[in-house]
Order: structure tokens, then C-alpha cells, then sequence
């Protein structure tokens, strides 16, 4: 893992992500690209002032969040980035390859009942990096242990569980299995994959009627430090960011949640 991207929000929590994002790089030995997005108009009819002024102040929020943290000895890279959030972010990994992203749970426009705002949801949506979302005032903790919850036992792509190898490797930490089975679970998907099954150290089944009711069910005995899904292309993380924000009624913790790539079905 050896570049992380943290798009710069305009939340007060956002100073707190970019430190975290920070002190985890500093652990990994990665590098921290900031970027700060802005949209730019049309330049016509005399809008050229309007995108000099708004790319200066995607520059400013640059450099006042970077005011009030600390780099330590972390390569930490920024740029303001003209185009709607998710264009951005695709464009930008296109030149420099992202390994895992950094997210705000949440922004300061949204209200207390939503786990999830329409920006971080929409990244997790609509792009298929590695996520990690941190939640308001959480700071840097090596993880002792993660749970993993999942659907399909079966990853064809080893490059799909980087993510977690490299914090396994680093922070030495434990990974307990979830291997929850619903009413539609087919056979295959009760497969374990030998690249995730070398990687753990417990694994446990769980009938449910989806994946969130397993974790809600184990959550309390494995008392994780982080929890970690996968994306799939249909299932119950998917509905959830169909809407874009979530609320905290459907989905909610206060533990960083690690998102890994699409699952094929």
C-alpha cells in the first residue's frame, strides 16, 4: 500500500481525517495525496473570475487544513481538482493508482440521524477503491483486531484483499471471519477462499437474513477495532447506498469501516 488519497471535505471533522490519514500513512510507509475539488463554470459571459476565485479558495482549504496538521516525516501531496466529486477522484486515480481512500463519515450538511453523507456515500458507490471511513473525532489506533462480514466465501482476485493483508502485515493484527449465510446463499458461496483463510484467525458462520443482521448478531463478542465489507454488485451494503446518504437507523458504527473492492456475484 503505498498511496492514499484523502478528498478534502468542508466539514469541521475534515482536518481530523487528514491526521488520522497521516498517522496511518506514517505506520504504512505511504504517501497522502490531499485533494480538494472544485467546480468549475462555463466561460462565458465573464465566469472566468468566478473559477480563478473558486479554485483559489479550493487552494486556501488546502493549505488551512495542512496548517493544522502534523506531517511528521510523511510525503504528503496536494492538489485542487476542477470537476464534480466523483469525476475527480476517477480522474485522479487514473494518474496516480490508489490504494485506499480516506473518507469523513460524515459532512457538516448533513444531519445527526445520517451515518453517511451524499459526498462519502456517492464515493463509496460510485467508485471501486478501497474505503476506509473514519468516524468524527476518531484518531489513529493501530488496530487489534478487525471483523470481516461477508456474504460470497470466494475472492478470484487476490488484489482484492491488499487492503487488509497490509494492515494484517504491518499492524499485526487479528482478523476474525464472519462468513454470513442467507436464504439465497448458494453452495459456491459457502466456500471458504484459501487466500482469505490463511489470512485469519478465527473464522465463524452466521444465518441471517442479511449480512448487517450478522454483524449485528456478533458484533458484541468479537469487539472489533475496525469492521471490514464488501462491495457487491446486488446485496444489502448496495441498497443501503442506493439512496447515497445512509442513515444511521440502517447502518451505523463507531469503529473506522474498511470497504473493499466489488465482489464479483
Amino acid at each position: 500500500m503505498k498511496n492514499i488519497l484523502v478528498p478534502l471535505g468542508t466539514s469541521s471533522s475534515s482536518t481530523d481525517t487528514l491526521q488520522y490519514a497521516i498517522d496511518f500513512a506514517q505506520e504504512i510507509d505511504a504517501n497522502v495525496y490531499v485533494i480538494s475539488i472544485f467546480q468549475e463554470f462555463s466561460k462565458v459571459a465573464g465566469m472566468a473570475k468566478v473559477n480563478t476565485l473558486l479554485k483559489e479558495e479550493s487552494e486556501n482549504r488546502i493549505d488551512d487544513a495542512l496548517e493544522k496538521v502534523d506531517r511528521k516525516d510523511v510525503s504528503v501531496i496536494a492538489h485542487p481538482i476542477k470537476g464534480g466529486v466523483i469525476e475527480g477522484v476517477q480522474r485522479f486515480n487514473k494518474h496516480v493508482p490508489v490504494d485506499l481512500m480516506i473518507l469523513a463519515q460524515r459532512s457538516n450538511s448533513v444531519s445527526e440521524e445520517e451515518y453517511l453523507g451524499k459526498t462519502t456515500g456517492a464515493l463509496v458507490k460510485e467508485t471501486n477503491i478501497p474505503v476506509l471511513i473514519i468516524p468524527d473525532g476518531t484518531r489513529f489506533e493501530k488496530p487489534k483486531s478487525i471483523l470481516m462480514a461477508f456474504k460470497n466465501g470466494v475472492f478470484p482476485k487476490k488484489s482484492m484483499l491488499d487492503p487488509m493483508r497490509a494492515m494484517l502485515k504491518v499492524f499485526n493484527t487479528r482478523l476474525d471471519l464472519l462468513h454470513v449465510h442467507t436464504p439465497n446463499t448458494t453452495e459456491e458461496m459457502k466456500r471458504l477462499s484459501v487466500k482469505l483463510e490463511k489470512l485469519s484467525s478465527s473464522y465463524t458462520t452466521s444465518m441471517n437474513a442479511t449480512t448487517y443482521q450478522g454483524v449485528l448478531e456478533n458484533y458484541k463478542a468479537a469487539n472489533p477495532d475496525m469492521i471490514c465489507v464488501v462491495r457487491r454488485k446486488r446485496g444489502f451494503f448496495k441498497k443501503l447506498w442506493e439512496k447515497g446518504a445512509v442513515l444511521k437507523k440502517e447502518f451505523y458504527t463507531t469503529k473506522p469501516l474498511l470497504i473493499l473492492g466489488v465482489q464479483e456475484e
